[in-house]
């Protein structure tokens, strides 16, 4: 009896594993991202398709709340155009507010929906997250996140009708291999200024690079400043060792 019950125990145990690791995203592929490593650098181009993406799609539904109109400059505009970038959005008159007026340089990017509640009416009873600190936060990094929105099943849509899978959009990057969010990207949603053609994939570098950029903001700044003191600290290294050998040099071996 007691065989038994531990051959059950073990079953149940091997069950409740194989169920977890049926829920958990795939490895999402090793992309190559110019802002990798601790020698990258953004490429602003890419960061400036990467915002038309957002302000074309991804507005919609999902807030940038931390981030200013104002740090658009970071990406190359200049200070005329971050003032008509900024007063092409709308923005509450004051938070919460239905009232809008146009944006100015210091105001936040605005949440698309007044209240949590209207944000679940919109979207099926799930709120979409900010994205201003996705590229950081979300697990696995940018590599999922263009894994994520490229990764959609083209096979059945939106689960409805008879033996339709759960709720939701198929997609293996996903946990459960399901997500809430319809796919957001088609052919030539947007239009690149720059006449870069706007296939899926190239859209999705593009605002995976963006939010990126948006998560991390100064680390161009940053690399930049650790390339000089490393530099530096080399070059006193050397005149350190060239002012020991010309003090000592006199000594006797």
């Amino acid at each position: 009896m007691a065989r038994v019950f531990l051959g059950g125990l073990l079953a149940l145990g091997w069950c409740g594993q194989s169920y977890a690791q049926s829920l958990m995203p795939d490895k999402a592929p090793v992309q190559n991202w110019s802002f990798n490593g601790p020698l990258g650098h953004f490429d602003l181009a890419a960061v400036q398709r990467g915002y038309g993406v957002f302000a074309g799609v991804c507005a919609a539904c999902h807030s940038l709340k931390d981030v200013h109109f104002a740090d658009m400059a970071q990406t190359g505009l200049t200070l005329d155009e971050v003032i008509a970038l900024a007063a092409s959005w709308k923005v509450p008159v004051v938070a919460g507010s239905e009232r809008l007026r146009k944006g100015l340089p210091d105001d936040a990017f605005p949440n698309p929906y007044t209240t949590p509640e209207a944000a679940r009416a919109a979207n099926n009873g799930v709120v979409p997250p900010d994205l201003s600190r996705i590229g950081v936060l979300y697990p696995g990094g940018p590599d999922r996140i263009f894994a994520l929105l490229t990764g959609y099943d083209t096979g059945p849509k939106q689960a409805g009708g008879q033996g339709a899978a759960p709720p939701g959009f198929a997609n293996r990057y996903a946990i459960a291999h399901r997500t809430a969010m319809p796919p957001p990207l088609h052919q030539d949603a947007v239009v690149n200024a720059d006449g870069t053609p706007a296939t899926v994939e190239q859209e999705a570098k593009d605002v995976t690079t963006f939010l990126a950029w948006v998560s991390a903001p100064h680390a161009d700044s940053k690399r930049r400043l650790g390339v000089g003191v490393a530099l530096y600290l080399c070059f006193l290294a050397i005149l350190l060792v060239i002012l020991k050998r010309r003090i000592w040099s006199h000594v006797a071996k």
